[in-house]
């Protein structure tokens, strides 16, 4: 049985909700319930997780908020405490780190936001506490201001708040995050800045089920298509619109973002700006995801077909593109063996988005229950042993 299927069948049992109670509020059937609890099927639709949380009466975090650690204590881990205090001491307006001059600031967070695209969170975990500090005390000094909110923006995006989702770290840290960025680009008020914290925003939103809170973010977030950086910012923004068009089933919502999204790709081509690889490569992982989250898995299979991973601009994007293949693989008639390996490949590239990811273990799970006694099962056992699934 899955960690996720466990904490769902004990919080039907703690609430006396029978299966068949429980599979009506949610709008599925009992069997399949079922299926989830025991771990024969994975749990890993935000939509599917925010019905079983309604028909329980909680919130979506108790029935997926488990223990993520790895076997042994991973090098990122130990960073976790300093980050937390440095984000604490920023919400705290407290100065503990040192005034330094803009270009010094610059190349810091440009290095540490390029390890974090290369997958390489322990050395970002290292790093991150003392730039925050840096970061906030340059300017409560009044030093080289909005350029110092520019790097406050998109660090605490692109770099704390994905270094937390990606080690796998409480959701409440990585909103402290998105918040302090919100408040950089408030106080900035530029259109591209205002979009990448607005990206921040939906996101931290999406995690804790906001659905709708996440759509009015995206709603009153406007970068225009002034010069190619606003153009790609207003392409972030939509396909985060169609992540959520998704969640809500709102079929046509979500097309309608994708094809937006697919146009201002051809017009952007691949490119970077403020570090989020957006371009036509990187909206067709966005697809396969979206298909992920409307329960499409044939058709997230089809568009992984279409997407050359060699053209992903990051090794984070194509550790993203083979595990979402994986587990569209999964859901697959006779092509778990598939799954598995696409799953490997992602492992390869970044242990920690497979092993920390918040639906693979109820993935991994799944195929489990079916694994054989051969190359590809001792494939899928390690694996599962490195993500904390086997003793």
């Amino acid at each position: 049985m899955s960690d996720i299927g466990r904490r769902l069948r004990q919080i039907r049992n703690a609430r006396g909700k029978s299966l068949a109670v429980v599979a009506g509020l949610a709008g599925i059937s009992p069997s399949y319930l079922s299926r989830l609890e025991s771990g024969h099927r994975a749990l890993d639709r935000r939509s599917l997780i925010m019905a079983l949380a309604r028909a329980l009466d909680v919130a979506p975090t108790e029935i997926t908020n488990v223990a993520l650690a790895l076997p042994g204590e991973a090098e990122e881990d130990r960073s976790l405490g300093a980050v937390r205090l440095a984000l604490f001491a920023a919400a705290m307006h407290a100065r503990r780190g040192r005034v330094c001059g803009v270009d010094e600031l610059t190349d810091r967070a440009e290095h540490l936001l390029e390890q974090q695209r290369q997958c390489d969170y322990a050395l970002v975990g290292a790093r991150l506490p003392d730039l925050i500090d840096d970061l906030h005390t340059t300017l409560a000094a009044g030093r080289d201001q909005r350029e110092v909110l520019r790097l406050l923006v998109v660090t605490h995006v692109q770099g704390t708040q994905a270094w937390l989702g990606d080690i796998g770290a409480s959701q409440d840290l990585g909103w402290q995050a998105s918040t302090l960025a919100a408040d950089a680009a408030q106080q900035l008020g530029e259109p591209a800045y205002l979009a990448v914290s607005g990206f921040g925003t939906a996101f931290g939103l999406i995690g804790a089920g906001g659905f709708d809170l996440a759509e009015r973010v995206l709603h009153d977030t406007h970068p225009g298509t002034a010069g190619n950086t606003e153009l790609q910012m207003a392409g972030m923004l939509t396909l985060t619109r169609s992540l959520v068009a998704a969640a809500k089933g709102e079929q046509s919502e979500r097309a309608a973002a994708l094809d937006h999204a697919d146009n201002l790709a051809r017009y952007a081509g691949e490119g970077n700006a403020l570090w989020f690889g957006f371009g036509p490569s990187n909206v067709g992982v966005w697809r396969m995801t979206v298909a992920l989250e409307a329960g499409e898995h044939a058709e997230a299979v089809r568009i992984a077909s279409t997407v050359d991973p060699n053209a992903l601009p990051s090794p984070t994007r194509k550790s993203a593109y083979w595990r979402e293949y994986g587990r569209a693989l999964a859901r697959m008639p006779n092509r778990r063996d598939e799954a598995v390996l696409m799953l490997r490949r992602a492992e390869r590239i970044s242990p920690a988005r497979v092993h920390r990811h918040p639906f693979m273990h109820s993935v991994l799970s799944e195929l489990l229950a079916r694994a054989r006694d051969d190359a590809i099962g001792r494939e899928l056992r390690g694996l599962a042993y490195r993500a904390g699934l086997l003793s």
